[in-house]
């Protein structure tokens, strides 16, 4: 996944809501979003070539989400997989703070990752380029992330912040079509505002909207994730081809197990 946003509390009747890009080349194989078999209370993607994921949700309301940090010089050719972080979580019981603090001791044997772990209103933010050496606890507001730090000022995470800033989170009980548009945004950052993370300018402007279409590489699936303080929640993946052209949706609605309103609406506080 190359773009997230995520607001943490920031609503009163919507605690938890994340839109997001999974950008991936279009040859490697993956599966759309699902129950898995042998997890069922965990609904996520699968890359089928490393077999761990990039964004999911479970039953009981934890979710995961990763970005890769980009920095071509210093991949690792054998490092392990990233999406097994998110996967790891989702199918465990071990509370997010303890999670985060895990994967903390070892993230230097990963290529560079940004992780959120969380469960409704308590989420953690751990990554292997970040000067700080222990998780960062986030508190309720609305963070983005792209392919650097969280909150980097990247154009495209400027962009998709701005536009799900004003976007009110009570329509999500009309329609989820208004969040898929604005997460289909391929407006290309000025030359001038583009990072330089090591790549060519062609590929810097290519990578520098929020939806990217190319033959080889773009955005294969948008998804959004919101939980209700009633504890219904909602889950829908979008799935692009190389033209960026809609193949697929799948809609998995479901409601927080042991989980009533009092008990959100009191972790949010």
């Amino acid at each position: 996944m190359c773009i997230a946003y995520l607001a943490l509390a920031a609503h009163p009747d919507w605690p938890l809501f994340i839109a997001a890009n999974r950008d991936e080349f279009h040859e490697r194989p993956c599966l759309a979003a699902a129950p898995w078999r042998d997890h069922p209370n965990v609904i996520a993607g699968i890359d089928c070539q490393a077999q761990g994921t990039w964004l999911g949700v479970t039953r009981q309301g934890q979710f995961a989400l990763l970005t890769n940090y980009r920095d071509p010089s210093a991949m690792k050719p054998n490092a392990p997989s990233r999406g097994e972080l998110v996967s790891r979580y989702l199918a465990g019981d071990e509370p997010a703070d303890l999670y985060a603090n895990h994967v903390q001791e070892t993230a230097a044997a990963y290529n560079g990752f940004n992780l959120i772990v969380g469960k409704l209103g308590a989420a953690f933010y751990v990554g292997n380029r970040r000067t700080q050496d222990t998780p960062l606890a986030l508190t309720p507001g609305r963070y983005i992330i792209s392919n650097h730090l969280l909150d980097t000022p990247w154009p495209k995470a400027q962009r998709l912040r701005l536009a799900l800033d004003q976007y009110p989170l009570e329509d999500l009980e009309q329609s989820l079509a208004p969040v898929f548009a604005i997460l289909k945004d391929n407006t290309q950052a000025q030359d001038h505002t583009l990072p330089d993370t090591g790549l060519t300018l062609e590929r810097e402007r290519l990578l520098s909207s929020p939806f990217i279409i190319s033959p080889n590489y773009g955005t294969r699936c948008s998804t959004v994730i919101a939980v209700h303080a009633s504890g219904r929640a909602l889950f829908s993946e979008v799935s692009y081809d190389a033209s960026g052209t809609l193949t697929e949706r799948h809609d998995w609605p479901f409601f927080i197990d042991e989980m009533t309103s009092s008990h959100v609406t009191s972790a949010l506080e």
